[in-house]
């Protein structure tokens, strides 16, 4: 049985979301960014990490066009899956939207935007910059 989100460790972000912000946790102890969204830190083990918003921008690390998906994402194809390293030294994986599928590259500087999925849930995805 899949697991119900948002869940106790992924609440605040799950909220930032819905308010237009991009929330990560930070570690007081060892000063390690952390995401996705967890009671301890993995790097040091300490508990409860303090919640912080990032600016919202990153460098894509890896992408890949979709072309054959999910039946939940069908309709979307193609599109392109990105791992976005946020300025804030975390790394996390989203859509990119907003442009040319074959234009996304590796090194490309994006922006957080928000948006409502297929299946209703408001999430974060990025766009290319332009600046």
């Amino acid at each position: 049985m899949a697991e119900e989100l948002p869940d106790p460790d992924s609440s605040p972000y799950w909220e930032g979301i819905n308010i237009g912000e991009l929330r990560y946790q930070h570690c007081d102890h060892c000063s390690t960014s952390i995401f996705y969204p967890r009671s301890i830190c993995p790097n040091c083990g300490k508990p409860d990490p303090i919640w912080q918003t990032s600016k919202g921008k990153g460098t894509i690390y890896a992408c890949s066009v979709i072309h054959r998906a999910p039946p939940t994402y069908k309709e979307d194809t193609p599109y392109v899956v990105a791992l976005v390293d946020l300025a804030e030294g975390f790394r996390m994986m989203s859509r990119i939207i907003d442009c040319d599928t074959n234009s996304v590259k590796v090194g490309q500087r994006v922006g957080v935007v928000y948006s409502k999925d297929s299946t209703g849930t408001q999430v974060p995805y990025f766009t290319p910059n332009n600046s």
